[in-house]
């Protein structure tokens, strides 16, 4: 490479792939620096983070579950009787589940783990690009990661994209060491690494396995013999890393454990393969809550928005991880123009460089590729998992220009790519209206005026050049460092979240809004994890305001304003749709969240007069209660700490129980009590229009059990009214 010094991205001048530099060569400032930046993570991260109470009530519910019974610790079952499990394999929970057993239950005891998650993934994301580019691209691309806000939001939040960006950074990290001189055991791990995170979000695992596998296959330095082989046990390792829960779980007989939630036919192949895999892709989701085919925005993705190749960059997906995107694919191509020169991955520097630009690309690209057009369920939560590969080709990139500065197209390319930057983040600034106008402008100028600087910035000499530089990086981040001071500073409750203010046009799936699956973009409406759109929850106000179930009209609420209905314990809205239940550590803390689909992405306000009633001789049964949809059954369970039945699972559509089984498990005197609809909400009876039960009752998507069992309580049980909810004794039939 062209070498112009100064330098503030010095790349090793030993051979790039041996990562073998002495503790003497490392400069001053890196251990303090790379210190700096795992406490900033850790505060960021851990900040007010007990403010979002239980978060995803329905895998707080499943943690509390599983600190209380290894069985449903093992399984990832959504109540201590082992009645079903949560919709995904349990890896993800197991973290959660051994803080939860060693510390009590509480909001901080569920949320820790995936804060030091991201700790974690942005100490693996330096270690990785620092081996072949320097401790100061190690340390940008670091920064970029952490100051993501999709990754602000989901590692302050329980569910398993946390862990599953973890062990993906992992994986690229140790095929990247496997590169460095054939070696085995780099590449076994990254199997092991795969194998777990199938175990956190099955088949998404799988996504960025094409391009490694193949990378290694053409790149490896040794025979091609020796490459398959090696590829071959990677696979087996995979396989049995992820293989040995499934196969324990599909032959262990299915009446001796739970119902696997997510499934029609109470098979974990089943759920994989189809709602959580090809399902995905292309919207055939049996038992959804409304994939591709339903109503929606059109142009493809049915209910859940458009495809497209615009879909990343749209709408609030945008801000939640387009910042440096279109940066990233500048930098990926030309690091590759500039790598390419090499013959063989790790023959020269710029080999080990082509390969790393090949290994976070290909897994960024695949992944943006999957993300857009895929049919089924998409949020835009799901876009942290890009978050590792972009900041990675951030830092690299930057590097691999500043070094090649000398020359004019490396120069253009550097200042270009900071002008794009800048303009792009003014574009997201604007969406979010009235969202801290000044910094829109500043981040502009600013950007633009050191852009045009840059290049001639050397001259002026070394200060010069590096103050230029700095002001450059902050130019670039002062958007999404924004974004993330609002996420942390915002209550995060219910299933589905976005990080950053309330934008109008955002998309998504349904959450926190009345009118089922798949409202989309229009203002007044409510955003997922409850925060308002344009005209609903403007900026600055707390997240979880909505009329009638989460959709208020235009302009219905004005800054800052508190919602109609009061506020609930905790100081969440009353009866206003917002996404899901979000209990604090006593349980207290459940807003109204009557505002989805028939209680589908929300819980329930759980009174201390149904509270006394659920753990009143609740020792006596197996289950205390049982409730339909898992939201709903969740938010009795962690206000009382007693077992709740989900019937139907997440959304009310799994065939579990059956009526048969639910009325032996009543027989038996293994349940308590069924709660039916709230008589409290400010929505529609049970929060569904048209009068649908509480937790997706009503059979749900994808059956009709729920529908059953409600039925069958209600002509067989007595009804009273407890804390605004009704509650049917199982222990006292009407005849």
């Amino acid at each position: 490479m062209t070498t112009a010094a100064p330098s503030l991205f010095p790349v090793p001048e030993a051979r790039a792939g041996t990562g073998r530099r002495a503790a003497a060569d490392r400069p001053r400032w890196e251990l303090p620096a790379l210190a700096g930046l795992l406490i900033a993570t850790a505060a960021l991260l851990l900040w007010d983070l007990g403010a979002s109470g239980y978060a995803n009530s329905f895998y707080s519910a499943a943690v509390q579950a599983g600190s209380e019974s290894w069985k449903a610790f093992f399984f990832g079952s959504s109540d201590a009787g082992n009645s079903i499990t949560v919709d995904k394999p349990p890896a993800a929970l197991w973290p959660m589940m051994l803080s939860v057993r060693l510390f009590g239950l509480g909001a901080w005891q569920i949320l820790v783990p995936q804060a030091l998650m991201g700790v974690a993934t942005t100490g693996v994301l330096y270690a990785a690009v620092r081996r072949q580019f320097g401790p100061a691209a190690g340390l940008l691309s670091g920064a970029v990661f952490a100051l993501t806000p999709v990754a602000a939001l989901m590692f302050r939040f329980n569910n398993p994209d946390a862990l599953l960006t973890l062990l993906l950074t992992v994986t690229v990290y140790c095929v990247l060491r496997a590169l460095d001189g054939a070696r085995t055991q780099w590449l076994v791990w990254a199997g092991v690494a795969v194998g777990f995170a199938f175990l956190t979000k099955t088949l998404q695992a799988f996504v960025i396995l094409p391009p490694l596998a193949l990378l290694y296959a053409v790149c490896g330095p040794t025979g091609l013999r020796k490459r398959l082989g090696q590829l071959l046990l990677a696979g087996l390792a995979m396989l049995v890393a992820g293989g040995w829960w499934v196969a324990v779980v599909e032959l262990w007989p299915a009446s001796s454990r739970p119902y696997i939630g997510g499934s029609q036919n109470n098979s974990f192949l089943e759920l994989t393969l189809g709602y959580n895999g090809l399902g995905r892709i292309n919207g055939n989701e049996t038992g959804s809550v409304g994939g591709g085919g339903r109503g929606g925005a059109g142009g493809g993705g049915g209910g859940w928005g458009e495809t497209g190749i615009d879909r990343l960059f749209s709408g609030n997906i945008g801000g939640q991880i387009a910042w440096l995107l279109p940066a990233a694919l500048v930098l990926l191509v030309a690091g590759l123009l500039i790598t390419w020169r090499a013959r063989r991955a790790t023959d020269s520097l710029e080999g080990t460089a082509r390969a790393a630009f090949l290994a976070w690309g290909g897994s960024m690209l695949i992944t943006a590729a999957v993300f857009s057009y895929m049919q089924g369920i998409f949020h835009e939560y799901y876009t942290v998992a890009l978050a590792p590969f972009v900041a990675a080709l951030i830092g690299m990139g930057v590097a691999v220009l500043w070094e090649e500065r000398g020359g004019k197209a490396a120069a253009l390319t550097l200042s270009g790519t900071l002008a794009l930057t800048a303009v792009w983040s003014y574009v997201l600034l604007g969406r979010a209206t009235g969202y801290l106008p000044w910094l829109r402008w500043a981040v502009l100028v600013g950007g633009l005026l050191v852009a045009a600087a840059l290049p001639f910035a050397a001259r002026a000499g070394r200060r010069a050049l590096q103050a230029t530089a700095a002001l450059g990086v902050v130019a670039a981040l002062a958007g999404p460092f924004a974004y993330c001071l609002t996420t942390v500073s915002t209550a995060h409750t219910g299933s589905i979240v976005t990080a950053g203010p309330a934008v109008a046009g955002g998309r998504g799936g349904p959450g926190g809004m009345m009118g089922g699956p798949g409202g989309f973009g229009g203002p007044g409406e409510m955003l997922q994890g409850g925060q308002g759109r344009q005209g609903g929850m403007p900026n600055g106000g707390r997240p979880g305001a909505g009329q009638q179930g989460g959709m208020p009209p235009q302009g219905a609420m004005p800054q800052g304003a508190m919602p109609q209905g009061g506020m609930a314990p905790g100081g969440m809205p009353q009866g206003q749709g917002q996404g899901g239940a979000g209990a604090g550590p006593g349980g207290e803390r459940f807003g109204g969240g009557q505002g989805g689909p028939g209680g589908l992405l929300n819980g329930a306000r759980v009174s201390a007069e149904a509270k006394k009633a659920l753990t009143t001789d609740a020792d006596e049964y197996t289950w205390a209660a049982a409730a339909i949809g898992a939201q709903n059954a969740a938010s009795y369970q962690l206000a009382s700490g007693a077992p709740v039945m989900p019937i139907g699972g997440f959304n009310g559509s799994d065939p579990s129980p059956t009526l048969e089984q639910f009325q032996k498990y009543v027989r038996d005197g293994k349940i308590h009590w069924f709660i039916g609809q709230s008589t409290t909400t400010d929505g529609a009876e049970g929060g569904m229009p048209g009068g649908g039960g509480q937790g997706g009752g009503r059979g749900g998507p994808g059956g009709g059990t729920s529908t059953d069992i409600e039925t069958w309580v209600k002509a067989t049980f007595k009804a009273s009214t407890v804390g605004g909810a009704t509650f049917y004794d199982l222990t006292a039939p009407t005849a």
